[in-house]
């Protein structure tokens, strides 16, 4: 994802409503986030849709390796050399 340019993606709510195609498309376009702020203060942030899904994919894979670091603190992990036999054993079973 795009980094913010704070002159160009932080709207009020006010001029969203006025201008929503324009600035959907903005987003759509510059595949950066826009900030929508009400009373001062950031409510709500618009994502492109490919954005969106870009970022929960990291998401899932940072937990998965949080996950993983969890494991093998517990002495749950197995070796690289055991973790190779098991792949390759795999990889013999789905050749046959």
């Amino acid at each position: 994802m795009k980094r913010i340019i704070y002159s160009e993606d932080i709207r009020p709510l006010s001029e969203f409503r006025a201008n929503a195609a324009m600035l959907i498309e903005q987003v759509r376009t510059t595949k950066r986030p826009m900030i929508i702020t009400q009373h001062g203060k950031s409510t709500a942030v618009i994502l492109d849709v490919r954005e969106y899904e870009a970022l929960l994919e990291k998401l899932e894979i940072l937990q998965d390796i949080r996950l993983a670091e969890s494991h093998i603190e517990q002495g749950l992990g197995i070796s690289h050399n055991e973790a190779q036999k098991h792949i390759r054993e795999r990889i013999k079973q789905h050749g046959e």
